[in-house]
């Protein structure tokens, strides 16, 4: 089983006013600010060493303060939160703030965000770790694998849930290994399949041996006219407050701060061909991701890790 695994919190009462519909109503919600900069200079990456000016940053860190506000005060609906930002979010003291901040919050069930996992993780121990929890990327050529793993063992002692993942390159593939190896068995790694890259058998099945999930990132999955989560219990979030299906469809469907989002919310079938990113396909109903990610699925953590019967490496 995957690490410090949690249950989802008992329902919570609805506020007062909350029409009974939305009593106990679950809602994922992937938010993204401004905030573009990042410390890492990754060649597969179009944000890579980017700097942000002052003014951006402050109005990234307001966006953010009013997204918080939002979420402790929208207690008629049960929330998770994984914030997916362009750039690097934890060397920036509000998220971090944000982030020990909603964990306590009896209405959220988990706050997530996708990290480098540059920064110092000790902050963690402030906030709920029944709640909060790490999407990790190791990149290697911009951080050595002792000082990611040093990191990985400091969440680890902290109790916090997280995943660790590595973007599927040829020149990846050692160090992707040695990073398999260095980990504890019970920390689920990952692998996305490379933009523009083609596997072969043999390539696709290295990788598959190291994240045996690896085949659902591999190739793109047909989307069109099928029914997705997207847009009924989850939901993505700019800083201004849009709220569009998926960070993918760019139709806004209404606002969060004007309240037009309620009645947005319903069943839907996607309208594009494809959709090729874990954070939009593992909402796809017909593949059933949800299921295998169950209890883990911003963080990206199976329900069952590690697989039964998975050779040892």
């Amino acid at each position: 089983m995957p690490l410090h695994v949690v249950p989802p919190r008992a329902a919570q009462p609805a506020c007062s006013g909350a029409g009974a519909a939305d009593v106990g109503a679950e809602l994922a919600v992937l938010y993204r600010g401004p905030l573009a900069s990042c410390n890492y200079d990754c060649p597969y990456c179009p944000f890579a060493k980017r700097v942000d000016p002052p003014e951006l940053l402050r109005a990234d860190r307001a966006a953010l303060d009013r997204f918080a506000d939002w979420v402790a005060a929208t207690t008629d609906r049960r929330l998770s939160v994984l914030f997916t930002p362009w750039g690097e979010g934890l060397t920036r003291s509000w998220y971090r703030d944000a982030m020990v901040t909603l964990s306590h919050l009896p209405h959220v069930d988990r706050v997530v965000i996708q990290t480098n996992l540059a920064a110092r993780v000790d902050w963690l121990a402030d906030a709920d770790r029944a709640t909060a929890a790490l999407w990790t990327t190791y990149h290697p050529g911009q951080v050595t694998r002792d000082r990611f793993l040093a990191r990985c063992a400091r969440l680890s002692e902290l109790g916090v849930r997280y995943s660790v993942g590595v973007v599927g390159l040829p020149e990846h593939l050692a160090e992707a290994r040695a990073l398999r190896a260095a980990l504890p068995e019970t920390v689920y790694l990952w692998v996305n399949a490379a933009d523009g890259h083609h596997y072969t058998a043999g390539q696709e099945a290295a990788w598959t041996a190291l994240d045996p999930l690896f085949g659902w990132s591999v190739r793109p999955h047909p989307s069109l006219d099928r029914p997705c989560h997207a847009g009924e219990t989850a939901i993505s979030v700019a800083g201004d407050g849009t709220v569009r299906r998926c960070h993918f469809r760019p139709a806004p469907i209404g606002n969060l701060y004007d309240g037009s989002w309620r009645a947005a919310l319903k069943p839907r079938a996607c309208d594009a061909a494809l959709c090729d990113c874990h954070i939009g396909y593992v909402h796809l109903k017909p593949l059933g991701l949800r299921d295998v990610f169950a209890g883990g699925v911003l963080e990206r953590i199976p329900a069952i890790w590690p697989v039964p019967g998975q050779p040892e490496l």
